[in-house]
């Protein structure tokens, strides 16, 4: 039976979205606005194909940009966040060359990151500023790898470089930092477990596609965030304060999450 599941999840999952994606593709370079709102639509259904149950705690600020500073479990993690709200994400330079994955990435206008290449942080800091200076909301998993969803992974501050470059442009008002914290909590209802949650998460040497099949066919899940307030990113002195900020606050939220706290909006 989980087999059959799978592939009717990869079934419907294709049926739908191959489609659309001459939409999107229009969208971007068009420069329309539904470049940002459409994906956050779009993802809200796939959640509803793979039969994902979001509990949301908080909201992202809509009337300003965002970073917004997560941990990360498994691959499921972009679907989830983008159905939360309209965000793209800063993506490692390897997930440019995956299979279908790096065209869902750029339609979602990610902006990938080489973490080999110091050069390349200063251009990519002033993107993202730019991005989030143009009111978009941007998501960093700042841990640089996923978890087994039972614990958060030590933030690199290195990664902060690319949206807390050194002093010298100020954001003002104008931009925000949010936490987000994150965890799957349920499987048909039922509690996940210390020993469950592995289940879930993506993470070490795992080969995607087999993860994928068997994940998919486990089925529904719950999905518990819990999102932080905005605070000005001038806040923060340099990337190291913000990096601390961030990693006690989604520790200390994942941890909540995880001891079964309840959160407030059902999606």
């Amino acid at each position: 039976m989980r087999s059959v599941r799978a592939f009717l999840v990869l079934a419907t999952f294709f049926a739908f979205t191959v489609p659309l994606m001459p939409l999107q593709l229009l969208f971007v370079r068009m420069g329309s606005r539904y470049a940002r709102t459409f994906p956050h639509w779009y993802h809200r259904q796939v959640c509803r194909i793979v039969g994902i149950r979001l509990n949301v705690d908080g909201e992202i600020a809509e009337s300003q940009g965002v970073l917004i500073v997560s941990n990360h479990v498994s691959w499921l993690d972009i679907t989830v966040l983008s159905a939360v709200a309209p965000v793209s994400f800063v993506a490692k330079q390897e997930v440019s060359t995956w299979p279908f994955v790096k065209w869902l990435a750029n339609l979602q206008r990610s902006v990938f990151v080489d973490r080999e290449r110091r050069s390349e942080v200063g251009s990519k800091a002033n993107e993202i500023l730019n991005r989030l200076e143009d009111g978009d909301h941007v998501v960093l998993f700042a841990e640089g790898t996923s978890s087994d969803g039972n614990t958060v992974v030590p933030f690199r501050t290195a990664l902060f470089a690319a949206a807390k470059p050194l002093e010298g442009r100020p954001m003002g008002s104008r931009v925000s930092v949010q936490t987000l914290a994150l965890s799957y909590t349920k499987l048909y209802g039922l509690p996940l477990g210390r020993r469950g949650r592995p289940q879930v998460a993506w993470y070490g040497d795992m080969d995607m596609a087999s993860h994928a099949w068997k994940l998919l066919g486990l089925g529904p899940l719950d999905a518990n965030i819990r999102i932080g307030p905005p605070v000005p990113l001038d806040d923060f002195p340099d990337r190291k304060a913000l990096a601390r900020y961030a990693e006690e606050k989604v520790r200390s939220d994942v941890v909540e999450l995880l001891r079964g706290r309840p959160t407030q909006r059902t999606a």
